[in-house]
């Protein structure tokens, strides 16, 4: 049993956990998408699509090109292999999995139940209509039901009833994703979607968050309560002494981690015991900001001194980055940050900024050019276009055989 790890063991054990540093054959299918997934467990979803909608970018960073309409068959067709539900945030799971979250949906309930204040309260009879109405029409989008609450009550989140509702009854698990159609998801009850041999498994809720939190062992490979808690969002609280059980039972490994402590003591870390170790790591990846290898920013730090934050809701005058700042994997190490925009219109991968991180290794840009050569292909663009901002920004556009644009603030 291992009881002591390096700073640099632990980056390439959760790395190599989240499918980084395997040998890439073809172009991958469906099979290959399918796998990665279960591996990960969820992908998280996101809707800013400035440079591409989150949950596309994890598979493009371990998997390299593949065709995204194979995803959308796994994930958001009607009969797809994936459901949608609450597990890190907003996530795609495999249907399978959904009875494990049935003691959430239950406890979603109750807490809206319970609080007096809560809009379901003085809106039963729309969550009653909105029922009727799915079990008589089937899977609708939100904006296809015909009802006179059915407006918007302002700009960006303010939904109507009928979406609200919706929600609500989503989060209770009444109604699941009956797919989605250019992002917009249709709703079902959850009978008319679900397999009755998914809808009929009933999961009590401790047993449920033990075999999360083994799973979440599983799928970052090493980390400390906190990481694991916050791999399926389940609490501290709940976490630590199931996990303490866990190690006990043999089915994790307690172990320190090099620089990984807080006021000067060692923070309690799990390992799993089938986790590979790699002598070295080959990894050349755009990370998103909701890739599960730096989601939780603490984790970031203490992984790849890799201070985060993602500045999508910082005015413009105040960001430090840009907008859509992805990480930079190479390797084992996170070297830069890079702002990407598909400007779709005019067919260019914009890089808006780019910037390197203090311990980056020299000339590390020539490992960008094939891999935003990748990326601009993907997204099926015809050329790069790279902005003077950022101190990484002259040499890759060097890199790149390209004369970087001067930065304007007012374009940003």
């Amino acid at each position: 049993m291992t009881t002591s790890v390096s700073a640099a063991q632990a980056r390439r054990i959760a790395l190599a956990a989240q499918g980084f540093g395997r040998p890439r054959g073809a172009a991958p299918g469906i099979r290959q998408l399918d796998a990665l997934i279960h591996r990960l467990g969820l992908l998280q979803i996101d809707s800013v699509n400035v440079f591409e909608r989150s949950h596309y970018l994890p598979v493009f960073a371990r998997l390299g090109a593949y065709e995204k309409a194979d995803l959308d068959r796994l994930t958001f067709s009607t009969k797809a292999r994936f459901t949608e539900t609450w597990a890190h945030v907003a996530s795609i799971i495999p249907v399978e999995d959904w009875p494990l979250w049935r003691w959430r949906m239950d406890w979603n309930r109750t807490r809206s139940e319970n609080n007096p204040k809560s809009w379901i309260h003085a809106n039963k009879p729309m969550l009653d209509w909105l029922r009727a109405e799915l079990a008589e029409k089937g899977p609708l989008p939100a904006g296809k039901i015909e009802h006179e609450s059915n407006r918007s009550k302002g700009s960006w989140w303010g939904w109507s009833d009928v979406k609200l509702g919706l929600e609500y009854l989503f989060f209770w698990g009444e109604v699941v994703s009956a797919g989605r159609t250019n992002f917009e998801r249709s709703y079902a009850l959850a009978e008319q979607v679900l397999p009755s041999d998914v809808l009929n498994v009933a999961i009590p809720r401790d047993a449920a968050i033990r075999e999360l939190l083994l799973r979440a062992t599983r799928h970052h490979g090493i980390g400390t309560v906190g990481d694991i808690a916050d791999y399926y969002r389940i609490m501290k609280t709940w976490s630590a002494p199931v996990l303490a059980e866990l190690a006990e039972e043999g089915l994790i490994d307690p172990v320190t981690v090099q620089g990984w402590e807080t006021n000067g003591r060692p923070l309690t870390a799990y390992l799993d015991p089938t986790a590979r170790i790699p002598r070295r790591l080959d990894a050349a990846a755009l990370l998103s900001p909701f890739d599960p290898v730096v989601w939780e920013r603490d984790r970031a730090l203490r992984l790849f001194d890799f201070h985060y934050r993602i500045e999508i809701y910082t005015p413009a005058a105040k960001r430090v980055y840009g907008y859509y700042t992805l990480p930079i994997l190479l390797d084992d190490q996170v070297v830069g940050r890079i702002d990407l925009k598909s400007d779709r219109q005019n067919r260019v991968l914009r890089v808006q900024s780019a910037w390197r991180e203090p311990h980056a290794p020299p000339g590390f840009e020539q490992r960008l050019v094939p891999l935003l050569e990748s990326t601009r292909d993907w997204q099926g663009l015809d050329s790069i276009a790279v902005v003077q901002r950022g101190d990484l920004a002259d040499d890759l556009a060097g890199a790149l055989g390209l004369v970087p644009a001067k930065y304007d603030p007012l374009s940003t």
